[in-house]
């Protein structure tokens, strides 16, 4: 047996464990540049609004409805669900982390008798711990355990945790689930799904393999095979290395200036850089990309790109931050305003075990070794990921629109809540 636990409305929830003002009031979080919703609370459904409504367009409707709107705040979210999966993990023992708000459990160890009753101590035990309200669903695959995670969701009777354990039940949790919400089932698949007569899951999974065979894929066969209590997905190998990383940001306004440009671009390296020492992996090349707003046709477009490689694979942050402003200004074109910009790296190698060059010193490769790892752990002692950094970086929240956005009550000192008891 599987387990799927989802955090409910998982950014709002977040912002509700530091402004008890915020519970039980229409809420809703918006993305990059406030651009549009994409956290909403039960309250806010209630009036209206929808995952991916532009903001401009609900603005009105928030404003007649009193519903609180938030900035993304991204960094609280990711401490947040990184004590959400830790706490999970003090319970289950292993967790396979799916999303920033989803995880899958195994509990193949676990006693059939006993998976009930282990699902609640989770999900109350992350509730008491982190403030975070879950549902669990539990079945004998991960495609059956979405579903029984979406039953304990809809459904206050499950009390968060829904169990999959008989055929029958089985049968039956496919018979309540249109075809169109069966995990990697997209829309354009549930269309044409639609013209075989397959409505339900359980039309799905009632037909032929021959059917089956004619009408899908081989990723569509295994969410077939799936739906009738066969596992056919493998989970991810947590310790399979990364084959590709990428920090990107659409800006506020647009960008035409080179100097602005390579601030820009600093950071995503600084970004792009802790996380490849975190993982322990080096970059042995990197590429840039940047365009034009597209949501005016009326202007000139321009789509760039660039990559500069280095002698050896590396994950120091000024050598990254080198190369990419080499790759940036061998890119840019000036008369054009860039919209959205980022850093992709795709040659991945083990830091461990990296190829090096004959024309870099061993003393070298100390130096730079010893000195990010001084600055890794000068930004982790200080709670901070930019405390200490290069002197071309320039903090993203420069040049994206983050106008409503909450302190970072974790994991920025200044920003940590003083109780103040009464006298």
């Amino acid at each position: 047996m599987i387990g799927l636990i989802d955090c409910n409305s998982f950014f709002v929830s977040c912002e509700r464990i530091f402004n008890p003002r915020l519970r039980r009031i229409p809420v809703i979080v918006l993305s990059n540049n406030d651009g549009c919703a994409v956290a909403i609370s039960p309250e806010a459904k209630q009036v209206g609004i929808r995952r991916g409504d532009p903001y401009f367009k609900i603005r009105g409707l928030c404003e007649a409805n009193n519903v609180a709107v938030l900035s993304g705040n991204h960094r609280l979210y990711g401490d947040i669900s990184a004590r959400v999966m830790a706490t999970i993990a003090s319970v289950a023992g292993a967790v396979q982390v799916y999303s920033i708000d989803e995880a899958f459990i195994p509990f193949d160890n676990w006693p059939a008798d006993q998976l009930e009753a282990a699902g609640r101590e989770i999900v109350r035990r992350v509730r008491r711990n982190v403030g975070i309200p879950t549902a669990l669903g539990i079945a004998p695959t991960m495609t059956l355990a979405k579903l029984a995670d979406r039953f304990a969701k809809k459904y206050p009777a499950y009390r968060s945790v829904c169990l999959i354990g008989t055929d029958r039940q089985r049968r039956r949790a496919l018979e309540l689930t249109p075809v169109g919400d069966v995990w990697g089932i997209g829309r354009k698949l549930t269309r044409r799904l639609g013209c075989y007569g397959i409505a339900t899951a359980a039309d799905l999974a009632n037909r032929s393999s021959d059917d089956i065979d004619q009408m899908l894929n081989i990723v569509g066969r295994r969410t077939w095979m799936e739906l009738n209590g066969i596992p056919a997905i493998e989970p991810e190998d947590p310790n399979a290395q990364q084959c590709q990383m990428c920090c990107s940001r659409s800006f506020a306004d647009d960008i035409s200036d080179l100097p602005t440009l390579e601030d820009a671009f600093a950071a995503f390296a600084t970004i792009v850089s802790r996380r490849l020492r975190e993982r322990n992996l080096a970059a042995g090349g990197v590429g840039v990309f940047m365009h034009t707003n597209h949501f005016h046709p009326e202007r000139e477009q321009y789509h760039a790109s660039g990559y500069h490689c280095f002698d050896e694979p590396t994950n120091d942050t000024m050598t990254i931050a080198d190369g990419v402003l080499r790759a940036l200004r061998s890119a840019y074109r000036p008369g054009y305003g860039y919209k959205r910009a980022g850093v992709l790296i795709s040659d991945l190698a083990d830091a461990t075990h990296r190829q090096q060059s004959l024309f870099i010193n061993d003393d070298d490769r100390r130096r730079s070794q010893r000195l990010m790892t001084v600055l890794d752990e000068l930004n982790a002692s200080s709670l901070s990921h930019d405390t200490v950094h290069i002197a071309a970086y320039m903090p993203m929240d420069s040049h994206v629109r983050c106008e409503q956005r909450s302190p970072l009550y974790s994991t920025r000192l200044a920003d940590v809540i003083t109780v103040i008891p009464k006298p």
